[in-house]
């Protein structure tokens, strides 16, 4: 099993992982009847994207000799109705730290090559942004 999650009542749920015994709730949104305070379940999709993403781009870059300590990803989540859905997710990626062409269309293949950008739906438009310190 890798989580169980229960239904706290309010629309909310809590997550947890079974190995390491971590938890993190999450609300519906404003826009559909919650409170809004935590992460949507839709929230935790999209952001699942980038942490995929970074966590490919990481362990590559390791071999590369690059460091990506301090780089974030700004994700913004875009839903549609009927049926409502998650329509697009938009990466933006920043590193500050400088990297040769090479190693950044390698990083960026791997970002790209992630499994849950494979596993998300090919009707979601995933728009990924790269900004490279010059």
């Amino acid at each position: 099993m890798t989580s169980k999650v229960t239904y706290l009542g309010g629309l909310r749920t809590e997550n947890i992982h079974i190995q390491s015994g971590n938890t993190y709730v999450t609300d519906a949104p404003v826009d559909n009847n919650g409170k809004g305070e935590a992460f949507s379940p839709t929230d935790t999709v999209a952001t699942g994207l980038a942490s995929c993403m970074m966590t490919v781009m990481g362990i590559k870059a390791s071999g590369l000799d690059y460091n990506m300590e301090g780089t974030t990803a700004a994700v913004t989540k875009h839903m549609s109705t009927d049926p409502r859905r998650i329509s697009k997710i938009e990466v933006v990626f920043h590193f500050p730290i400088a990297a040769e062409d090479k190693t950044r269309k390698i990083l960026e293949h791997t970002a790209n090559t992630c499994p849950v950008h494979y596993s998300l739906h090919p009707d979601i438009e995933k728009v990924i942004t790269f900004n490279w310190k010059s």
